[in-house]
């Protein structure tokens, strides 16, 4: 009998020892699962929203400065269409205002969106941000006399001014838009003229090769 006992009682402390070990090794999860949610402080990161509508003076500057250079590339692939003798040149033409007629809506919606002035007027045709002798201040910009000789121009000599002209405007722009992944802050605008380096360097290649062919 007493054997019996001691055998029943021993089973008895056993499990009362599983029993504790449980409920110590639950509770320490639970400590740890507190830990690593209310104990680790850490600040939450920024929404999309809000990272995308951070910016600075550079991403302001940037928009108002490549909207009226982007019309302008508008204005002289427009012109390509009834003036140009080379099929390869009008394709081309056709291929910028695509690209860049939409990038200037966006542009145009971020300075809405900030509170900032949306340039309005069409560069080269009047003397606004211009010199007296109508020459821009900005990188790539035709004057009111170049855009008035490529108005002129037709054919063949239509084709060598347009590509001259805008591969000194496409350089103008990778220089603008290499500015702005530089010093900007404004996530889209830094992508979007990450965009524009890479299509127009590719572009400029093109128009050197149609340059040399003509």
């Amino acid at each position: 009998m007493t054997s019996t006992r001691s055998l029943v009682r021993r089973a008895a402390l056993g499990v009362t020892a599983v029993t504790a070990t449980l409920v110590l090794a639950a509770c320490g999860n639970g400590d740890a699962s507190s830990d690593n949610g209310s104990g680790t402080k850490t600040s939450a990161p920024a929404s999309a929203e809000e990272s995308a509508g951070a910016h600075n003076d550079q991403d302001v500057d940037f928009a108002q400065g490549m909207i009226p250079h982007h019309q302008q590339a508008v204005q002289m692939a427009q012109m390509a269409q009834s003036r140009a003798s080379s099929a390869e040149v009008k394709d081309l033409a056709s291929r910028i205002k695509k690209a860049q007629a939409p990038e200037i809506e966006t542009m145009s919606g971020w300075l809405k969106a900030w509170g900032e002035d949306v340039p309005s007027s069409m560069p080269g045709m009047d003397h606004d941000g211009h010199g007296d002798d109508g020459s821009s201040d900005m990188p790539g910009m035709m004057g009111t006399e170049d855009m008035g000789q490529l108005m002129e121009a037709s054919g063949h000599d239509f084709d060598t001014m347009f590509l001259t002209m805008m591969i000194e405007h496409h350089e103008g722009a990778v220089d603008m838009a290499t500015t702005e992944k530089d010093k900007g802050r404004h996530g889209p605008a830094k992508t979007l003229a990450d965009d524009i380096i890479t299509a127009q360097t590719v572009e400029i290649e093109e128009m050197n090769e149609l340059l040399d062919k003509s």
